[in-house]
């Protein structure tokens, strides 16, 4: 397969999506020239707003090959990735993203991401969801925890 049948097979998800209730979405993961995970959106289908089609392939994706890296492998979406999928692409240490549709398309039809992007460049104190700092003392003894592992797993 070439890399137009991979972002097909991308287009071809986010129409059934939408035909089945879904949102407009798909992806595929592809590794060694081989598709080992795809999925649509389905966020109104399981009530999650964090099924998105990058974010349920990459579900597949690990749970397939065993491992939460899947460094090697390359993502065909059909659409530019939203923000919390584009992070959860860097942290699957995938390698390559391939997009069809961008965040203006996504826009045009209601899915404006533009917004969050411009978030992370706002001072915590000055965003629109409120954060506020609270019981960092107690929690500090995870990280402390964690710091001092020999025998953790690194991610």
């Amino acid at each position: 397969m070439e890399k137009k049948d991979f972002m097909m097979r991308a287009i071809k998800l986010s129409i059934e999506s939408v035909k089945n209730g879904g949102g407009p979405f798909g992806a595929v993961i592809v590794k060694d020239g081989m598709i080992i995970a795809e999925a649509s959106n389905s966020v109104t289908i399981d009530h999650d707003p964090t099924a998105h089609a990058e974010v349920n392939a990459i579900r597949k994706a690990t749970s397939r090959l065993h491992t939460f890296d899947l460094s090697g492998c390359e993502i065909y979406t059909s659409c530019e990735p939203c923000p919390m999928c584009l992070g959860a692409i860097y942290w699957a240490h995938i390698d390559k993203i391939y997009y069809a549709n961008d965040r203006k398309d996504a826009a045009e039809i209601g899915f404006d991401d533009d917004f969050i992007y411009e978030e992370f460049s706002v001072p915590v104190s000055q965003r629109k969801k409120p954060m506020e700092p609270f019981m960092r003392d107690e929690a500090i003894k995870a990280f402390r925890l964690w710091s001092e592992k020999s025998d953790k797993v690194e991610y």
